[in-house]
């Protein structure tokens, strides 16, 4: 090809030369066949590509093509189910309630119902009509040290930072937020006057790079926190320990997205990446961690003070339920992120291969919290792919009160999961700092088209309630939800999640799956006493007398 391509240059730019010599105005074919005669001459002595050396000019193509690849598959190749990491059933049953239309289906479903993995809802003869029930559903998030408990939507905004998203999606967000009622997480990026602007509730995100309460030197600074903690617009406080995207490794905002504005805000050099650290400086074992949740209870007036993580080595959750156990402070909230969690960047490993399953988390998470008897005091949040009424049933069912949503609000934003993300050339303005591109997105509409999507999903939910013949949420058990794991053999949750009896935990012997977390942890320290456990550690953990001792102050 690089002899085929010097042969037509040539004989392009001698049979150009000789048409112009009889016909001089033909010289002009030279602004079209000249650059293009000159990229090929680059390409054939570019040291860095080696398709386009051996194929000058041509062998570009091959980058447009990649480019128009994940376009051309949405929207002509893929079926209605088989997309990802949303389908397009799933895509087009957000954009129909965000734009308030139809949003029933024709025909009966399109899902192999004998499929392993497909799931449903047990319904009841005694059905209740959806108009009898609460149409917005509350659940009050506040322990026992808390002064000012926030009553919270069953369904809200996942953590998303403004400079991941752009200004305009954050308006919108937040005021879809105000309108409906409903909360907005910040994101590890701080409070920008995109979200208060607006007006609508706050949960205010901390994470590892303390943004907007940060020292010069990345360390956390109580006095700034204080400040902006105490503010009306706050209603709770989220410590992120880890996140589904990328658990185990700090967050990751691209140099391009980092504007003069965000650096402000974040307290951070402009031009530069942003990655957070991947653990926190302010403490460094669970006891450490509740004494720093009680400062910023203190140091907030008294708002709910949570945690965020993605569940990884078991043995550091228990660690952190035994120091709540054993000095008497508690979180009020645990959001847990499911390891199919993210909407940014993140490195692929990470993404596709760290993190325990939103599912199996959330099971976990409420099983331990009720074995030490904690889960009167905390409520659980849910968050990794939640898009649809029937996802906030199921993760209830399985033990969380509230369950947030990221990419299901990016798509009532308008994001058609261009996968461009991590590039700052979101199409739709969504995740982008591109001026030009933001423009696209009016926040007057979308904000919105948020508020319908959560206002319909939530609708959605409490019909799925009625349905069940029940009449709270907090009436949902394992054993409504159903799931085909093998072609002719079907589980409820309550099969595959067993419960486990309250208080469990604090006393031996300890349910028999949880033993190991038992032998393993211990309050003073996240890190495991010994992965190879012996019969000796088992004895250790199941001597009288030895389970966490209830705080007696």
């Amino acid at each position: 090809m690089r002899k085929a391509f010097i042969a037509i240059a040539a004989f392009l730019v001698s049979a150009t030369l000789m048409i112009s010599l009889a016909w001089p105005p033909f010289y002009w074919a030279f602004i079209f066949i000249g650059p293009v005669i000159l990229l090929g001459i680059y390409d054939l002595y570019q040291p860095k590509h080696s398709i386009v050396r051996n194929y000058p000019v041509v062998g570009r193509l091959r980058y447009f093509a990649e480019d128009l690849r994940p376009k051309v598959y949405q929207y002509f190749v893929e079926s209605d189910t088989n997309g990802k990491p949303f389908s397009r059933l799933n895509r087009s049953l957000i954009y129909q309630r965000a734009k308030k239309e139809n949003d029933t289906i024709p025909f009966g479903t399109q899902l192999d119902v004998y499929e392993n993995g497909y799931e449903w809802l047990s319904h009841s003869i005694s059905a209740i009509s959806h108009h009898e029930l609460n149409e917005d559903p509350r659940i009050t998030v506040g322990g026992p040290e808390c002064k000012q408990p926030y009553s919270s939507s069953i369904f809200n905004i996942s953590a998303m930072s403004f400079g991941s998203l752009s200004q305009n999606a954050i308006l919108a967000l937040n005021g879809g937020a105000f309108m409906g009622n409903f909360a907005h997480n910040t994101g590890e990026g701080g409070i920008s006057d995109y979200h208060a602007a607006p007006k609508g509730d706050l949960i205010w995100q901390i994470g590892t790079g303390y943004f907007g309460c940060r020292n010069h030197d990345g360390t956390f600074n109580f006095d700034a926190f204080s400040e902006r903690a105490k503010g009306s617009q706050v209603k709770m406080i989220e410590i992120k320990l880890s996140q589904g995207a990328k658990p185990g490794h700090g967050g990751i905002l691209p140099a391009g997205k980092v504007t003069p504005e965000i650096a402000r805000i974040r307290l951070v050099k402009q031009g530069f990446d942003i990655i957070s650290p991947p653990a926190h400086s302010a403490f460094s074992t669970p006891v450490e961690l509740v004494t720093f949740v009680q400062k910023l209870r203190e140091l907030s007036d008294g708002k709910p003070v949570g945690i965020k993580l993605c569940i990884g080595r078991k043995s550091e959750f228990f660690a952190i339920c035994k120091a709540m156990v054993e000095t008497g402070t508690y979180v009020d909230f645990i959001t847990v992120d499911g390891g199919e969690g993210g909407t940014g960047a993140s490195p692929q490993e990470f993404s596709n291969a760290v993190g325990m399953p939103l599912r199996e988390g959330v099971a976990f998470v409420y099983d331990v919290l009720t074995g030490f008897d904690l889960k009167k005091h905390i409520k659980i949040i849910a968050s990794g792919k939640v898009s649809s009424g029937f996802d906030l049933v199921k993760n209830i069912a399985l033990g969380a009160d509230i369950c947030n949503s990221a990419r299901g609000m990016m798509f009532a934003l308008g994001c058609i999961q261009a996968l461009e993300c991590n590039s700052n050339t979101c199409p739709t303005g969504v995740a982008t700092q591109d001026q030009s591109l933001m423009k696209g997105l009016v926040v007057d509409d979308k904000k919105v088209r948020v508020f319908n999507y959560h206002r319909l999903t939530v609708a959605s939910a409490v019909e799925l309630l009625g349905a069940a013949g029940l009449r709270q949420t907090e009436q949902l058990t394992r054993a409504y939800i159903n799931r085909r794991i093998a072609p002719n053999v079907t589980q409820s949750y309550m099969e595959t999640f067993p419960y486990i009896p309250e208080g469990s935990l604090l006393s031996t012997p300890y349910p028999l799956r949880f033993e190991l977390g038992m032998a393993l942890s211990k309050a003073s320290s996240f890190a495991p006493t010994d992965y190879r456990a012996t019969s000796m550690d088992y004895a250790h953990a199941n001597a009288p007398g030895n389970a966490p001792q209830p705080f007696a102050g």
